[in-house]
């Protein structure tokens, strides 16, 4: 049986969805897969029992017949909290290690999903990626998600403490803009300093895809028209605060996109409504008129009301489209076909030391 770490330079990498494609290809391959995910960030109550959503989620996808109560030892409540305060880690440590014991008997490979950054998040009480990986004596694999920049001097330092443990790395969600750069500088130099890179992961709109109905939620707001059409999804938007002639030019360039747009600007809403924008998001907790409101019920667009400004909206919505997690089937299944069509197994098998079965 062999172990592998997915970890990652920061949260949101896509530790998720790489996770899943591994593990999905893996099984593809013939091998007998296992799963944990030693420290869950944000536990919930699912069947009546406190779970990780993300390793719960992971295990339910893969189908991998394991106890839902072992995949997540250590979840970080107030009282774990007090408990790593005070300096009583050896207990957690001596958890992650006897599930891991349990949930890999009979297992070919063990994927082991990361929390945060893979050197940093739980360095307090020595539950970080490097440690973690250590005790379990797992072989890691480190994404990196471009977001203004690739962190290739994070990967470097991964590769001098970890040495051959390293696997290599995955940059994630690179743009198409950037892609030329990655490839031609960024990949060699990385490779001349003994990181080898396993793939690169080009940008997809529809992974950064959230449904109307979570969008809303997540920004405070309420849909007020088209309520059926909260499980349509949106990749992007585009700021309505400009003249109506300029708002035309830009957003006739950007049709498949939500409007954010002041409640008050009715003109905008319009354009926006008739041009079948797949959302409006009216900001300031102001309500359209009846012409809006009708032609939304007409035209089948749903229209969410938001309370804060204009600006703040298209803050908060920015986040949300970055870290936004992988919950329907479309997005999950997109994801994984275009990470395997950018991933090195050959180079991956080898460095766990296993050849696929089928």
């Amino acid at each position: 049986m062999v172990g592998l770490y997915i970890g990652s330079t920061a949260g949101f990498s896509g530790k998720n969805l790489i996770t899943l494609a591994l593990g999905k290809k893996f099984q593809d391959d013939g091998f007998k897969l296992g799963f944990m995910k030693p420290v869950g960030a944000i536990p919930k109550e699912i069947n009546g029992m406190m779970v990780d959503e993300d390793a719960y989620s992971t295990n339910e996808f893969l189908d991998i017949k394991s106890d839902p109560s072992k995949l997540t030892p250590v979840l970080v409540s107030q009282d774990f909290k007090m408990k790593a305060y005070s300096g009583e880690c050896l207990l957690y440590r001596n958890d992650i290690k006897k599930a891991y014991d349990e949930l890999s008997q009979n297992k070919e490979i063990m994927l082991v999903g990361g929390s945060g950054s893979f050197l940093y998040s739980g360095k307090y009480c020595q539950l970080d990626g490097y440690n973690i990986s250590r005790l379990l004596d797992s072989k890691v694999v480190i994404i990196d998600r471009y977001f203004r920049e690739l962190n290739y001097d994070y990967l470097i330092a991964a590769q001098e403490v970890l040495g051959d443990k390293l696997l290599g790395v995955i940059l994630n969600d690179v743009p198409e803009y950037f892609m030329q750069e990655t490839r031609e500088f960024i990949v060699p130099m990385l490779e001349n300093r003994q990181v080898k890179v396993l793939g690169i992961i080009p940008h997809d709109d529809v992974l950064k895809a959230i449904t109307i109905g979570d969008l809303a939620s997540q920004l405070g707001g309420k849909i007020i028209s088209m309520h059926a059409k909260a499980d349509q999804i949106i990749q992007s938007f585009l700021i309505g605060t400009m003249q109506i002639e300029n708002f035309m030019t830009h957003f006739h360039k950007n049709k498949n996109v939500a409007v954010i747009v002041g409640g008050d600007r009715s003109d905008l809403q319009l354009v926006a409504l008739e041009g079948n924008c797949p959302c409006l998001i009216l900001t300031g907790n102001i309500y359209p008129n009846d012409i809006i409101l009708t032609r939304s019920e007409v035209l089948g667009i749903p229209i969410i009301v938001a309370r804060e400004d204009t600006f703040t909206v298209a803050q908060k919505m920015e986040n949300i489209l970055n870290r936004t997690k992988l919950r329907e089937a479309v997005k999950i299944n997109q994801g994984c076909q275009v990470v395997n069509e950018n991933l090195d197994y050959d180079a991956l098998y080898k460095g766990l030391g296993i050849s696929p079965t089928k």
